[in-house]
């Protein structure tokens, strides 16, 4: 069934508010399809009344943004829509849009463009499938394509789509045949066998990339059509207000309490339609059960587990969220996969029924270790080391809580008697408010940790609940672009109580808000539908650290900071379509930072700074960062083989030639690390034994609670791990910590500062 017939069915099955009312039975209303005319327009009522930013234009003055962004969401690259289709959009809802939210028939707009979308889909992948069959492709031809389009002008007709059509085609299909000479190359100088015997030849592959894709956007119903409508509605007031699906909450409430309940397995969509298993977690119910294995394929799924033949789901080129979907249920209850065997022959099929379990995602948990070395004055020092990935919480009140997590392991770290603390937040996007305010107190005595202001204006100060610190030792927090939300009120609490040295990135991300999920059914008449209405994520508040600037927009800037790629790439708030702006309040009440003077940065800087100049990896960074801002000021790509071949070619030496520097220079720094350094782990589940920890070698101990399929082509990197498995940023981190360290303690021994927990 296409797009069209699946809208028209759909129209025809709704049934009114008067029919509701007349039928007076919640449990007819409860067989009706939800009525998201009626969900956009409370969600509409709820953005007005929630929403922080009472500055913006009138609700009514925002139809022309309401449209952009939903055409934005559908088309980021301008490749589908004409500037024909755009014009009568705009012609039709450009000014109306609000209005036609707020009288409840705004999914007549939503569909419309919609189909038009997947017609235009259509025509392009059509399109796609006659050009990868003739063969038309002249790779001699002196053509560019533009990297990005997101700032191009709609094509004029679809005679100009057309012609971006192609060279986008061509351009994928060039960048797959390069892609397979190079493989083919390095498998060759590396002795390694053929790895596209088997495989279907590049114009097929790339033609399947487009039918999966095709089938994406056809596999919608109305509460795909909404979501994606009314997502771009909520996004238009700031990018991280969102209206989220009944099973978009589902998800994020599970990423939040850290764990889900499913069968434990890594899934991949293949371009074929099929559905691979590209993992399996360990002890999981996967693995217990013993029957699925890695490079399996699955093609269908019973999520009852009936054994009837009706009740299992064909998923070829299903939408990867939609197959999870399946999969996960109630724990206890049984799940079964048709699955084609890795290795097995051709058509051969195996049906594999799974118990669904709790899954624990471990890599996401907060984890530790001990680093025993030298310092430069000869003494000897531990450094404790805890990484956080999230600030994870199970808000349906469960027992899993980040702060907790932390505060068993800093314990431990204190018994072992560390020197110092360096706490990694790099990649750590964010989560439970109450996780950081508990967090800070274990670094500080009780202070303010972040000031919130609401809709009204109205300021709050969030204290630290603890009267003296758990840990007040030399401190460093190790920050990256990615490092948001959670993340930034942590390390800038630390930073303007002048309690820890922040290393990193240019600037952490910049997201200084706060979401609500309000649930949109209990808006709702009594006798709709509201089951699965959906829920907006809406920013009610702003952050503000003690000293009164916001983290929005301009985020953390650390103390010291390192070169990274992500200085020359779009990374961050400011980036974002309609983000709020940066200001300042007052300082917090009760505000009182320690004396800065007694972090040394001047001098950590210094020290920094040389190692900097010095390092090779930084400078590799330096290098790549201006090749990478040269490439998108360019924003152009050469669909000329030759020239694209010495590109290759100049990209594969300077590769090779950095490789073999680092070779040599890893297995000195590896065998300097040996004589110099040890090094303990410390996972939660090793943190209440009393036996002593073991000493690892973190070169053979990366921790990964998965089995992995291998992928061959990936095997043929030969780039040499990070010695010590310790990356530059992270052994700049722990140099600056060791030095922070000892200039303390020498600090100490000269009087100049009290002894460790004095006060």
């Amino acid at each position: 069934m296409n797009i069209r017939s699946i809208l028209q069915s759909w129209r025809r099955s709704r049934v009114g508010v008067a029919s509701l009312v007349v039928l007076a039975s919640a449990q007819v209303a409860c067989a009706q399809k939800t009525d998201f005319d009626q969900v956009g327009c409370q969600m509409a009522i709820m953005l007005q009344n929630s929403h922080f930013d009472r500055s913006r234009q009138p609700f009514r003055a925002l139809s022309d943004d309401f449209l952009a962004t939903y055409l934005k969401d559908l088309d980021f690259g301008r490749v589908y829509f004409t500037k024909a289709d755009i014009d009568r959009f705009e012609e039709e809802y450009g000014e109306t849009l609000s209005q036609m939210l707020l009288e409840r028939d705004s999914m007549r707009a939503a569909e419309d463009i919609y189909e038009t979308f997947v017609e235009r889909v259509e025509a392009r992948v059509a399109e796609a499938k006659r050009l990868l069959k003739e063969g038309e492709f002249d790779f001699d031809a002196e053509e560019t394509v533009k990297r990005s389009r997101e700032e191009a002008p709609w094509p004029e007709d679809e005679k100009e789509a057309m012609e971006i059509w192609r060279k986008q085609i061509k351009e994928a299909l060039l960048s797959e045949t390069l892609r397979r000479e190079m493989v083919i190359k390095l498998a060759k100088e590396q002795g390694k066998e053929e790895l596209f015997a088997d495989e279907r030849s590049p114009e097929e592959k790339i033609l399947l990339r487009y039918e999966r894709f095709l089938r994406s956007v056809q596999d919608v119903d109305s509460d795909d059509i909404a979501a994606y409508f009314l997502s771009a509605v909520a996004k238009t007031f700031d990018p991280h207000t969102d209206y989220l699906s009944f099973k978009q909450m589902e998800r994020f409430r599970d990423g939040m309490r850290n764990q889900l309940v499913g069968i434990g397995a890594l899934l991949q969509a293949e371009e074929d339609g099929a559905t691979k298993i590209m993992g399996i977690v360990l002890n999981g119910p996967a693995d217990r059960q013993g029957d699925l294995e890695l490079n399996d394929r699955v093609v269908a799924v019973d999520p009852l587990n009936s054994g009837k033949p009706e009740d299992m789901v064909d998923i070829m080129f299903m939408k990867i969220d939609k197959v999870v979907d399946l999969i996960r249920g109630k724990e206890g209850t049984e799940v079964s996969l048709k699955v084609e065997p890795a290795g097995g022959v051709p058509g051969e099929t195996k049906i594999v029924v799974i118990e669904r379990g709790k899954v624990e995602l471990k890599d996401e948990q907060a984890s530790a270790e001990i680093i025993e070395t030298t310092g430069n004055d000869g003494e000897p020092q531990r450094l404790g080391v805890i990484r956080l990935p999230s600030f994870y919480a199970d808000f349906d009140g469960g027992s899993t809580r980040c702060s907790v997590d932390v505060e068993r392991l800093l314990e431990r770290l204190m018994l072992e008697k560390i020197d110092g603390l360096m706490l990694d937040l790099r990649g750590n996007g964010g989560g439970a408010l109450e996780e950081v305010r508990r967090m800070t107190g274990f670094f500080t005595k009780r202070q303010p940790v972040v000031q919130v202001k609401n809709t009204l204006g109205q300021v709050q100060v969030k204290e630290s609940e603890h009267r003296r610190p758990l840990y007040d030792g030399p401190m460093v927090v190790l920050t990256d672009k990615s490092s948001a939300s959670a993340s930034e009120i942590l390390a800038g609490a630390l930073q303007d109580q002048n309690r820890a040295v922040v290393v990193g990135e240019s600037s952490t991300f910049g997201k200084g808000t706060v979401q609500q999920p309000m649930d949109i059914g209990r808006q709702m008449p009594f006798f709709a539908n509201r089951n699965r209405a959906g829920t907006l994520k809406v920013t009610i508040q702003k952050f503000y650290r003690p000293s009164g600037s916001s983290t929005q927009n301009r985020g953390v800037v650390p103390d010291i900071i390192l070169p990274s790629l992500s200085d020359a790439l779009e990374i961050g708030e400011g980036y974002l379509d309609h983000a709020l702006d940066h200001d300042i309040i007052r300082p917090a009440p009760d505000f009182e930072p320690l004396d800065k003077k007694h972090l040394f940065i001047p001098r950590l800087k210094e020290e920094s700074s040389e190692r900097v100049k010095e390092c090779k990896d930084f400078a590799y960074i330096m290098e790549d960062v201006m090749k990478e801002r040269n490439r998108r000021r360019e924003n152009s790509v050469s669909l000329n083989i030759g020239t694209r071949r010495e590109e290759l070619a100049e990209a594969d030496e300077r590769q090779h030639e950095r490789n073999a520097e680092r070779r040599k220079r890893f297995a000195e720094v590896a065998e300097a690390d040996k004589k110099a350094k040890k090094f303990f782990r410390l996972s939660l589940d090793q943190v209440e034994k009393e036996e002593p920890l073991k000493e690892v070698d973190p070169s053979q101990d990366a921790q990964d609670y998965m089995r992995r399929a291998e992928n061959k082509t990936e095997q043929l990197d030969d780039t040499p791990e990070w010695p010590s498995n310790l990356d530059p940023f992270e052994r700049e981190g722990l140099a600056i910590l060791g030095d922070l360290v000892e200039i303390t303690r020498d600090a100490r021994m000269a009087g100049m500062l009290k002894p460790s927990g004095a006060r």
